[in-house]
């Protein structure tokens, strides 16, 4: 005697187990499943919170990367008595302690002398410094034709040459 019938086929069944299992098998389409268990819920709070945590890294990444120089603007008339007094430095954009160079100048590095001597890839050096004879990045070069090589502090360059540093 089956006390369970299937409403969609009138097949009859012992047990209410063997009904759920049917309409699941036969009738899936029409059965109602909850759109998330506890389990797949928790598992997409811990995506979210995942996600959330990646962005906030991105950001906080995001801000230091483009945050403002602190140096910015500060020597500003600095690098301007080195350009009048026909300091030059010679680089390579690909070179460490060029960049090491600029940096520590920040936004007041547009008033340096600047020559580069890389070639676009990086593989040759550029006619004006083999003709300048340098042999190594950054130099730099002062009005009296003395030269210091390799990252040069900024108090070492307003000794140098005078200019007050700030």
């Amino acid at each position: 005697m089956a006390e369970y019938k299937c409403e969609k086929c009138d097949r009859e069944f012992a047990s209410k187990e063997a009904l759920d299992m049917h309409n699941s098998s036969k009738h899936y389409e029409d059965v109602k499943k909850p759109i998330l268990k506890i389990s797949d819920k928790r598992k997409t709070r811990n995506w979210i919170l995942i996600i959330v945590a990646v962005l906030i890294i991105i950001g906080i990444a995001y801000f230091l990367a483009f945050k403002e120089n602190p140096n910015d603007g500060k020597y500003d008339s600095f690098a301007q008595c080195l350009s009048e007094k026909n300091t030059t430095m010679y680089g390579a954009f690909w070179c460490p302690h060029c960049k090491e160079q600029k940096k520590a100048f920040g936004s007041s590095w547009q008033y340096i002398n600047y020559i580069e001597c890389s070639t676009p890839d990086g593989n040759a050096q550029l006619q004006i410094c083999k003709d300048a004879n340098i042999d190594g990045y950054p130099t730099w070069q002062f009005a009296d034709g003395t030269r210091r090589d390799g990252f040069v502090p900024l108090a070492d360059l307003a000794r140098i040459t005078n200019c007050s540093l700030g």
